[in-house]
């Protein structure tokens, strides 16, 4: 077993061990991939401030997201095909936040159906749904959702049109992939992963294979897929959804203070300053430089959670003292579902809260929920704005 010390490493892991095609899925933007770069690189231009000479001991990186209890406020953000990182990932990863006690979002484009992950698991999770233009397959969604005990519903709002991500076009990214001849040779390579896959029978979008009218089978998934995204969406459609679920409702995609504003005044538990991890309008800003905007916009009327560009637990503590009340990681979970399963998810969590752990104590705070811009030097051309 290599030594894991960061999230690093589990990346190198993942890399060597999945399918090209999947990999790049993971670790991609759309267009030049500037905000998929600048939601990293943002991080790393605000620094924290050591503090001396403070009791260090009884630590707690406990805190509550939409009302629910979590071992620190970071929960698992939705990502699609995480079971083609690795077999039956959704699953996987699900029981690693359970053990954990942090939520984990299924994503409606998953491997693993909503039903599996509830047949996997003892504690309710959380479901990201997608707007589709086929009304009643949304709805049918919602009661599939319901019965699975889903105790959020996360509603993107930022996919109305998909964004073109050049290397999911150049890799013919589908599930399961289709096997040209670079797949095939890619394939080769990655007996491991291989091996895994042939033991589940999970290998397409088991959320709507068999659910959505005319998609009986992989081969009118593409087709069916390509014409859903709803550009129609609207706030009024966003509210027959909400009246539909009746539970709690968490927003995401919010990336400017109007629509946070709109968010909040419409009655959401939450939402998430969010760019897609760069895979939507790419040139926009890191999710980062917009949520001190966004808080001061809509203060206390709402919970604010933010992803994007989440790599250690010090971007977590950047996160928090900036003013988010939890967290989303994605990329960095994935990294360690690719790189070793279950076992590295787990391993990806325990990463994350040391560090959260080991610097709030060294920024002289003993209690997640006391942190704030007290803990930072932040640049002041930063904030959502170019000087």
């Amino acid at each position: 077993m290599p030594v894991i010390t960061c999230i690093e490493d589990l990346k190198r892991m993942h890399r060597r061990r999945a399918p090209r095609m999947f990999f790049d899925y993971c670790e991609s933007g759309s267009y030049t991939e500037q905000t998929f770069r600048d939601n990293c690189s943002d991080f790393q231009k605000i620094r924290l401030r050591q503090k001396v000479a403070v009791d260090m001991l009884g630590r707690s990186t406990r805190s509550e997201m939409i009302g629910e209890p979590v071992a620190m406020p970071v929960a698992l953000a939705p990502v699609g095909m995480t079971g083609m990182q690795c077999a039956d990932g959704e699953i996987k990863a699900a029981r690693a936040a359970e053990a954990f006690g942090v939520p984990y979002t299924l994503s409606t484009m998953s491997i693993c159906s909503v039903e599996d992950v509830a047949a996997a698991t003892t504690k309710p999770f959380w479901f990201q749904l997608y707007v589709m233009k086929d009304e009643e397959f949304v709805d049918g969604m919602l009661e599939r959702v319901k019965k699975a005990g889903c105790s959020a519903l996360v509603l993107t709002l930022d996919l109305q049109i998909l964004g073109q991500r050049h290397k999911d076009l150049r890799n013919g990214l589908s599930a399961p992939p289709k096997m040209t001849l670079p797949v095939m040779l890619d394939l080769a390579t990655k007996w491991g992963w291989g091996l895994e896959m042939l033991k589940t029978h999970r290998r397409s979008f088991g959320n709507i294979v068999g659910h959505a009218k005319g998609v009986g089978d992989t081969s009118s998934l593409a087709s069916w897929t390509a014409e859903q995204f709803d550009p129609q969406l609207d706030w009024g459609k966003i509210a027959r959804l909400r009246d539909k679920w009746g539970g709690k409702l968490i927003l995401k995609g919010i990336l400017d203070e109007e629509d946070a504003r709109r968010a909040a005044d419409f009655g959401a538990d939450a939402i998430i300053v969010s760019n897609h991890g760069g895979r939507q309008l790419d040139g926009a800003l890191s999710s980062i430089r917009m949520l001190p905007p966004i808080v001061r916009a809509v203060g206390d009327q709402v919970e604010i959670h933010m992803d994007g560009g989440i790599r250690s637990g010090q971007d977590v503590l950047k996160a928090l003292a900036m003013g988010a009340k939890g967290t989303f990681i994605g990329r960095s979970y994935i990294y360690g579902l690719g790189a070793m399963g279950e076992a590295g998810v787990r391993r990806a969590l325990e990463v994350i809260w040391k560090e959260l752990d080991i610097s709030m104590a060294l920024c002289g705070e003993k209690d997640v929920k006391a942190l704030g811009p007290h803990n930072l030097l932040v640049p002041d051309d930063f904030e959502g704005r170019w000087a």
